[in-house]
């Protein structure tokens, strides 16, 4: 409890406010605390995913991919399962998770999405696996050339750090201004950019001149 006494202009005592602050244990200050944490929570996530710099939304994600300042690594659309049959072979898409119907519809979806924004035609490039390459020709967005570090190694972690780095040493090497668009798998754009993503999801990225990725934003 504190008392606080207000003065008259001759000094003499007028009257006391008496107020009462939460104490330990108390209802009041349960209640204090939970709204503490609240806004320590709000503002932690309002710093956690705040946008790069210079990269408001989807409209500039699009522009900095249209304009050859940042490539699109998108993960293949939807295609139920996990992994791959134990009879897997990448040259026939009948022994591998392929995508359902409303994968399918997905990246149509999506390549629609890249052309409404002005990206009618891309440098396309995916992984091997069947899933990968139909999701990179449904986006409708030109030919579909296969690229090595592109291809999954969910099953195979030792590949990770050599495929991660020949990718980058790609991006660092590639000469076009062409909208660049990379279709792969959820372990890869994980390990190039240390981000997760769901079925069909972009990731809009950058390779600074000192060899780090940076992620803009993504567009789903």
């Amino acid at each position: 409890m504190v008392r606080i006494g207000l003065s008259t202009a001759r000094g003499k005592p007028a009257s006391t406010i008496t107020t009462t602050c939460p104490t330990a244990g108390s209802r009041a200050y349960a209640l204090l605390w939970r709204v503490i944490l609240a806004l320590a929570l709000t503002a932690f996530c309002a710093a956690l995913f705040r946008p790069a710099p210079g990269v408001a939304g989807e409209a500039d994600l699009f522009a900095a991919i249209r304009q050859g300042k940042a490539f699109a690594i998108m993960r293949h659309a939807l295609a139920p399962g996990f992994s791959d049959p134990a009879n897997f072979n990448v040259d026939d898409c009948s022994t591998q998770r392929n995508l359902s119907e409303e994968g399918r519809a997905e990246a149509i979806a999506i390549g629609k999405k890249f052309r409404r924004a002005g990206i009618a035609v891309a440098d396309v490039y995916s992984s091997a696996w069947c899933r990968c390459l139909e999701t990179a020709r449904l986006l409708g967005l030109g030919r579909v050339e296969k690229l090595a570090p592109l291809n999954s190694f969910f099953e195979a972690s030792q590949r990770r750090d050599r495929q991660t780095r020949a990718l980058a040493t790609f991006l660092a090497g590639r000469e076009s201004v062409a909208p660049l668009v990379l279709v792969t798998h959820q372990v890869n754009i994980a390990a190039l950019t240390g981000r997760t993503t769901r079925p069909g999801e972009t990731i809009v990225a950058r390779l600074n001149k000192n060899g780090t990725v940076e992620v803009l934003g993504s567009i789903d």
